[in-house]
């Protein structure tokens, strides 16, 4: 008889246990999307109806796949290539619309003043969960939120200060008078090369970002860049797919490769980091490089704040930053470098401009600070650069509370994209000529060519503005006036107009140019 009991007790709390797993499920792939639809459409903004479980994750996934299969026509009107469901669905259903990523809706929003609030409200407005393929490539500084951000930007602000900076400069100067060197070796001889520039100055900016990170573990350091790199490419491949539920406890090649760089990664950091504790602890004087910087400012935050477990960065804090200096200062100057060498290949006279002030400033002597900050045409022609190829397409915030912005109440639950490409691109901010390069616009400085709006947020904006863009800009000044001075270069007839994006925006088929040794 207690058996009989017990098997019907078992029987009826697994029944339970099915009603309230099938309700969660129910209201995860149905009720709560078609409800967060209704919201939004009652706020006015359209965007395609939900489709159980995918959303318009395959027409996003078929719309790339076209796009990528083949180059486009030499023209910055590059929004229909990078991002063309979004381009669909703001043509389709306007500015400020929704797109289905899975069962969550992201509302894109395109208006300054609405791109403005959310930067600014960073606390309303989180980042989402890091993704969590993303997170076996990187975390870190970009991704924390609350008072953990806080701490770790405080801890990271003195590596990025002017003084700092100005350290780093004969690093930058080093690595990039080493390519210039090695583009002279390869000149034939009549003073001319063909080449694909793309890998040289990535590697030139892995170079820099490895001295300056690591100084003397330099070599280990570019290890651990080749190890991201191929990490970032594995994750672009992923990330799409991990809205499906379920895809990523799928065991497959890709998730095991991806695992044991991260392993790999992590343990090359954890003896690095290991090494400079024990020498700080001995006594030794702290490095100026990036790590070194960072080290010291978290002893001086533990001794101020007290010796607790909440004070300060922990060694895997230590090791994500770490990831961290690579990925972002890697990734966004070789990309801000090559669209730049490529769209003065296209536009000749702005790269006689910028050269004449180079060697006005200059002549054929090494760069200073001094010299780098007051050359007006090449920051022109980097902003516009920024403006018409953003190193990172969108910014994605999440809404946990029903938040008023603007006119519109979006429903917690719904995510917030703010396409920076597509704001970039748009002719109502900038003018017919949106589509085109003309680093003119940026003459009076960005406040002036914006009229005031966050119609231009490469770095992002607000207090989350990335910490590292002086960083980046200089070295960017730095490697550019160095071309300048020892070359001239047009595209090749090889070249194929492709940009991509693979984390940040990149040319597909690399970048072929012909370099000529200039003489004055």
């Amino acid at each position: 008889m207690e058996a009989t009991w017990a098997t019907k007790a078992g029987i009826i709390i697994t029944v339970i246990f099915a009603m309230i797993w099938g309700w969660r499920m129910l209201n995860w792939l149905w009720l709560r999307p078609k409800r967060l639809e209704r919201l939004l459409r009652e706020q006015g903004l359209q965007g395609n109806p939900y489709r159980l479980l995918v959303g318009d994750l395959m027409d996003i996934l078929k719309m790339q796949k076209e796009v990528r299969s083949k180059p486009m026509n030499l023209s910055g009107d590059i929004v229909s290539r990078v991002l063309p469901h979004d381009q669909h669905s703001v043509n389709k259903h306007g500015k400020n619309s929704f797109i289905w990523m899975g069962a969550i809706p992201k509302v894109t929003l395109t208006d300054p003043e609405l791109i403005k609030d959310v930067l600014n409200k960073n606390y309303d407005f989180p980042k989402p969960n890091v993704n969590p393929a993303f997170k076996l490539l990187v975390t870190g500084l970009a991704f924390h939120e609350g008072e953990k951000w806080s701490k770790h930007r405080r801890i990271i602000n003195p590596a990025f200060n002017l003084e700092k900076l100005k350290i780093m400069l004969p690093i930058f100067f080093k690595s990039c008078n080493d390519l210039i060197s090695k583009w002279e070796g390869m000149l034939s001889l009549d003073g001319s090369c063909e080449m694909d520039v793309w890998p040289f100055l990535q590697n030139l900016v892995s170079d820099v970002i490895s001295r300056a990170a690591f100084g003397s573990s330099y070599e280990e350091g570019r290890r651990i860049f080749e190890l991201q790199k191929e990490q970032a490419e594995l994750v672009t491949k992923v990330v799409m797919k991990t809205f499906i539920p379920g895809w990523r406890f799928l065991p497959n090649t890709t998730q095991r490769r991806m695992r044991q760089i991260h392993r790999d990664v992590n343990a090359s950091l954890k003896g690095m980091i290991n090494k400079r504790e024990n020498a700080l602890k001995a006594g030794e004087a702290s490095k100026n490089d990036l790590l070194g910087i960072l080290l010291e400012s978290n002893h001086k935050e533990i001794e101020e704040q007290g010796n607790n477990k909440n004070v300060g960065m922990n060694l895997e804090d230590a090791i994500e930053e770490c990831k961290l200096f690579y990925f972002a200062g890697q990734e966004t100057t070789s990309v801000l470098l090559v669209w730049t060498m490529i769209l003065l290949c296209r536009y000749p006279d702005w790269q006689t401009r910028a050269r004449d002030e180079v060697l006005q400033v200059f002549g054929h002597n090494k760069p200073d600070l001094d010299g780098l900050s007051h050359l007006k045409i090449v920051t022109m022609i980097l902003y516009e650069v920024l403006r018409l190829y953003p190193p990172i397409l969108e910014l994605v915030r999440t809404v946990h509370k029903d938040m008023k912005l603007g006119n519109v109440t979006l429903p917690a639950g719904v995510r917030i994209s703010l396409p920076i490409v597509l704001v970039h691109h748009d002719c109502e901010l900038w003018g017919d000529d949106a589509e085109e390069f003309n680093p003119e616009r940026f003459s009076g400085g960005v406040l002036k060519a914006t009229n005031g709006r966050v119609s231009f947020f490469p770095f992002g904006g607000g207090p989350r503005i990335c910490i590292g863009q002086n960083f980046s800009l200089l070295e960017a000044k730095m490697a550019l006036s160095l071309v300048l001075q020892h070359f001239s270069f047009e595209l090749s007839p090889a070249y194929a107009h492709a940009p991509v994006s693979v984390i940040t925006l990149q040319p597909q088929y690399g970048a072929h140019i012909i370099l000529r040794k200039f003489e004055i």
